[in-house]
């Protein structure tokens, strides 16, 4: 089992944040501006990967899912 853990919008993630998530989380930061203001991101593990989720519901995840794949059965 592994622990999350939560930092503030615009900081400098945590070390146990995965580099692989760092550009996406710095990508999605940019994306929002200044509007990011006063938010935190939350760290959490489901079934070993990654998800850092902003409070606003902005996620970011090392899974790439096609929103718009009709065939998606679940």
């Amino acid at each position: 089992m592994r622990l999350g853990t939560r930092w503030s919008f615009g900081d400098e993630p945590p070390a146990s944040v995965p580099a692989d998530l760092r550009p996406r989380i710095a990508a999605a930061e940019a994306h929002a501006g200044d509007g990011g203001s006063g938010r935190h991101w939350t760290l959490t593990w489901l079934e070993g990967r990654p998800i850092a989720e902003l409070d606003d519901g902005t996620v970011v995840s090392n899974v790439i899912a096609d929103a718009l794949d009709a065939d998606e059965d679940w």
